[in-house]
């Protein structure tokens, strides 16, 4: 690092005024940080590193105090990186501002294929650190796991499944698989069906794989119980939110089965929990969906497909949660490998689960073309809609689709209106209402019955107990 650049990063952090992801502050005015371990672990397993300023004072407002001698603290600091596994091996700046001796040391992020880097003293599980914001926090079994998964080309999606066996697999859905096998690829046209299904990954050692689970069980949560789509709409913009009536939420599944079962109920679960928004031109209807179906199809099924099964992780869920202004879809499993957010649909890595990615192709529930964050790119701008967000922490991806909602819910149309009145001649129930609008309670009462009522359109059987499950709203029209 250039003078020039320590004395520009010095004065942005007294700008800022707190540490960051990647600068750790130490003052060093009296001798040389006797454990620099944590911080020297984290950066190393952390793309792009990190950089350690020492003569900078934390406590007194990002002071600068200078240290107590550049040299031996450069010679405390490598005799400290020689004792982590690999080796660290820091790059040292030293220059003097407002008159006084600063030091830098740059510490380089290691290849994925050396991480974890730990401290020796404490080994490899108490010594594995990772960087969140400005702290130094020790790794969980999971994610030193996953650095180890990925070295050793792991593959838990061909993990047996030892508590189940071959006659509970649909063996008519097995058996269309490998038809469909042998159509493809050739090469595989004169084998027998055993033998396709120990290649193809469905079986291995006369006992259902992971992925032979997922894909062909009678009930694969019988085997894997967690391993399934949970899914909410929570009526607000938070977690925690309530609703009219103090529900916490609007809509609540567990979505079970096989993968294409839970890709296809998830998608039934999100649409119908979607607002939509109508257009009238020329006098043509056109419905609108909240969210582009492809793209939010996309990230559900890059989250079954590409998350994490190993044991570490099998007990957590895929989440779908819906709330009034964005919908979140989560799974275990960072980005794997070398892949990066930077990179993340631009580039061919390696892939997590590749039995289970080859599966779920020729069954056509994917593509397995890297092709899904292009698609829900693509189809979010299509739409008129904010940029999709990726984020990876701590083990876990989420994706973020926001549906640009400004704080408004959309307008009834008058179609819909005068039908709802027309229905409401007779009195209704919430029930009945948001059954024959094809919506939730929530978003039935939020977006028609409300505006209705408070237009004198309709009215409530029981004005004094608005909330009463036994209340009725008919028209006056």
């Amino acid at each position: 690092m250039q003078t020039e650049e320590l004395a520009k990063l010095i004065k942005n952090v007294q700008t800022l005024g707190c540490e960051t992801q990647t600068i750790e502050i130490k003052a060093a005015r009296k001798g040389c940080p006797a454990k620099l371990y944590g911080t020297l672990s984290a950066f190393s397993n952390q793309n792009g590193g990190g950089i350690i300023l020492f003569g900078i004072n934390e406590e007194s407002g990002f002071e600068i105090v200078g240290v107590y001698d550049p040299q031996d603290l450069q010679k405390r600091v490598a005799e400290q990186c020689k004792q982590m596994h690999p080796e660290v091996r820091p790059l040292f700046t030293v220059c003097r501002i407002e008159g006084k001796k600063i030091v830098s040391a740059e510490i380089p992020g290691v290849d994925i294929s050396e991480r974890p880097v730990y401290y020796r003293g404490t080994g490899r599980v108490k010594g594995s650190f990772i960087r969140v914001g400005e702290a130094d926090e020790p790794m969980s079994d999971y994610e030193i796991y996953s650095y180890d998964a990925y070295r050793r080309r792991v593959h838990d999606d061909i993990r047996i499944a030892e508590t189940t066996s071959l006659s509970q697999l649909r063996q008519d859905e097995v058996n269309e698989y490998i038809t469909a096998v042998k159509k493809e690829k050739e090469h595989t046209s004169r084998l027998s069906n055993e033998k396709i299904s120990n290649l193809m990954g469905i079986i291995k050692d006369d006992k259902p794989t992971l992925a032979g689970v997922l894909c062909f069980h009678e009930y694969p949560q019988a085997v894997f119980p967690q391993l399934c789509v949970t899914a909410v709409v929570v009526p607000g913009f938070k977690m925690g939110d309530k609703g009219e009536d103090g529900e916490r939420f609007s809509a609540n599944k567990r979505i079970e089965g096989t993968i294409k079962e839970m890709v296809d109920e998830t998608m039934l679960f999100i649409t119908r929990n979607m607002r939509e928004k109508t257009i009238i031109e020329a006098g043509q209807r056109n419905d609108k969906t909240e969210y582009p179906i492809d793209a939010v199809r996309e990230a559900v099924i890059n989250a079954l497909m590409h998350r994490d099964y190993s044991i570490h992780t099998e007990g957590t869920p895929v989440r779908v949660l819906m709330f009034n202004d964005r919908l979140e879809i989560i799974n275990e499993g960072g980005l794997y490998g070398k892949l990066t957010i930077d990179n993340l649909g631009k580039t061919h890595t390696d892939t997590r689960n590749q039995t289970l990615s080859n599966i779920l192709e020729i069954q056509k529930v994917a593509e397995n073309r890297y092709s899904g964050i292009p698609t829900i790119r693509s189809e979010m701008a299509a739409c008129g809609l904010p940029e999709p967000i990726f984020e990876s922490s701590r083990g876990s991806f989420t994706v973020t689709l926001k549906n640009g909602f400004s704080g408004r819910m959309p307008e009834i149309v008058p179609t819909e209106e005068n039908n709802l009145i027309h229905f409401c001649k007779t009195p209704r129930s919430r029930e009945e209402i948001s059954n024959f609008l094809g919506k939730t309670q929530y978003y039935a009462m939020k977006i028609f019955v409300g505006p209705l009522v408070n237009a004198g359109k309709l009215k409530m059987t029981i004005p004094e107990r608005p909330k009463s499950s036994k209340q009725r709203y008919f028209s006056v029209m």
